[in-house]
């Protein structure tokens, strides 16, 4: 018996099989890359998504032998909705957060409720990234497809959908739509009215963890599972990352290396939510019950995959390509600095007229300094949230690190110099789907707690503590880092608002 992790994510997908006893039976791994139609949209072939999904699955799922899956879980990227019919036919393209596309509608929500009123609905600052802006975009410019739709599901529950469940929204994935009442735990009426939105084409919402349905007998066939398998809610990938890397209670702080990263605290709800949003910080549900976690999140996998994309591109089909580069990196810290704003920097305010600087660079610069200033760059992002999360009573005293990033000694190093605190990599550093896996085990019964499951998955691998000489380094630069956005701010304004290319 095994249970099935899968992860959807912006730019490829994976899926693991876990023993009961949390041995990983074999895993997968697809990529695929977003697309452009204009050079103000970022966009997922749904269909493509879905094909590779299931590759990745029938991989998994072939390869556990005498330990045939029992359940299956599915953590994904949030606001990127999917159109899709009752039928299960996948109707268009599932629209990215970093589109440009419906910031006229996020201005009008706020314009309708303000900040505070809607704040405490939905526990979100608004803006364009989120999922209601795209699908009143879609309603508007695309009518027939909007017309044609059944449901607009997110990923994690799009997927199980497909496989066989109930059209259903996890609560955690619901959040990043807008259109979510945090206090009530179901959508909200005062936006779906507001919206015009039918609350039909959304599907119910559930609690994470949640048994939604079973896979059905032909896609059961096709992707080597049995057709017992039990379907359960997962959620969004930052909460099943956290759930995997033992972020079950309060005070647990876990750090997302994908491909954005995300600083996820975790802590019980709030009665008064005006003190996060003083500090421009996001909330939602945990997908364990009674635990909520924020969000502290920026470019960061990406800006890497464009570096090996445009610096290492004879090289970047390689299986140790990032080894390699990582190699390259000096062991002090650089005398270049990154401002991580490739795409619209989405937290701590929405800055879509901006975009990514590299600052000191001369003809000796090697492309091993360019990419050690990238990830310093991404880590200084994130120093002032350290210290709203102070104000706001949840101290930092360590990271537990997760997604492909955490594989990277240099980098946890980087972020342990640059914020200060120790980082700590578990034997396992896929743990959203370690979080998937854990998840499905307490929905079927396999585990009786979180702390049983965590306590047989999760071990610690490697500590990276904060260097002090390189820490007292970074603290001098980040203070010249933090007036670099200021000083540019309006050439870059200018730059991506007037500018045509």
């Amino acid at each position: 018996m095994s249970l099935l992790g899968v992860d959807v994510g912006t730019s490829g997908c994976k899926a693991a099989a876990f023993s009961s006893d949390g041995g990983c039976l074999a895993i997968a791994y697809q990529e695929y890359s977003f697309s452009r139609p204009l050079p103000e949209y970022a966009e997922l072939n749904s269909l493509e998504v879905w094909e590779k999904t299931k590759q990745v699955i029938k991989e998994v799922a072939a390869a556990t032998g005498k330990d045939k899956v029992q359940a299956l879980c599915v953590s994904s990227l949030g606001e990127a909705m999917v159109p899709v019919s009752k039928r299960r036919e996948i109707l268009g393209s599932s629209i990215l957060s970093f589109d440009r596309r419906g910031t006229q509608y996020s201005q009008a929500l706020i314009k309708e409720f303000g900040l505070e009123k809607f704040y405490r609905l939905n526990r979100n600052l608004p803006g364009p990234h989120f999922s209601l802006p795209k699908l009143l975009w879609v309603k508007e410019k695309q009518p027939k497809l909007y017309q044609k739709a059944d449901y607009f599901l997110l990923w994690a529950d799009l997927i199980n959908f497909m496989l066989g469940a109930e059209a259903v929204t996890s609560n955690s994935l619901a959040s990043r739509t807008l259109l979510f009442d945090f206090c009530h735990q179901d959508w909200s009426e005062p936006l779906l009215n507001w919206s015009k939105i039918p609350r039909e084409k959304l599907g119910r919402i559930v609690p994470g963890g949640v048994v939604v349905g079973q896979v059905t007998k032909k896609l059961a066939e096709e992707l080597s599972l049995d057709p017992s398998v039990l379907l359960v809610s997962g959620g969004h990938d930052q909460c099943l990352n956290a759930l995997g890397c033992g972020g079950i209670s309060q005070g647990k702080v876990v750090c997302g290396l994908g491909t954005y990263e995300c600083l996820t605290p975790i802590f019980a709800p709030v009665g008064e939510p005006l003190g996060f949003l003083k500090e421009n910080l996001n909330m939602e549900n945990h997908v364990l019950p009674g635990l909520a976690v924020a969000f502290l999140y920026n470019q960061a996998g990406i800006l890497i995959r464009w570096f090996r994309d445009t610096f290492a591109s004879a090289e970047a089909s390689q299986p140790n390509i990032y080894d390699k580069l990582n190699q390259e990196m000096p062991k002090e810290p650089t005398s270049l600095l990154v401002l991580p704003h490739f795409e619209p920097v989405q937290w701590p305010t929405y800055l879509p007229e901006t975009s990514g600087v590299i600052v000191g660079l001369k003809t000796s610069t090697t492309r091993g300094e360019i990419l050690k200033a990238i990830m310093e760059g991404i880590v200084f992002h994130f120093v002032p949230g350290l210290t709203s999360l102070s104000r706001l009573g949840i101290p930092v005293a360590e990271c537990l690190a997760s997604g492909g990033g955490a594989r990277s000694d240099a980098w946890l190093a980087i972020h342990a110099d640059i914020l200060g605190i120790p980082f700590v990599r578990p034997r396992v550093t896929e743990a959203g789907l370690t979080g998937c896996a854990i998840l499905a085990g307490l929905a079927t019964g396999v585990y009786s707690s979180p702390e049983e499951a965590a306590s047989i998955f999760i071990k610690k691998e490697k500590v990276f503590y904060p260097d002090n000489t390189r820490h007292r380094i970074y603290q001098e630069k980040y203070r010249i880092y933090s007036r670099l956005y200021p000083a540019i701010k309006s050439v870059l304004a200018s730059l991506t608002s007037e500018v045509k290319v």
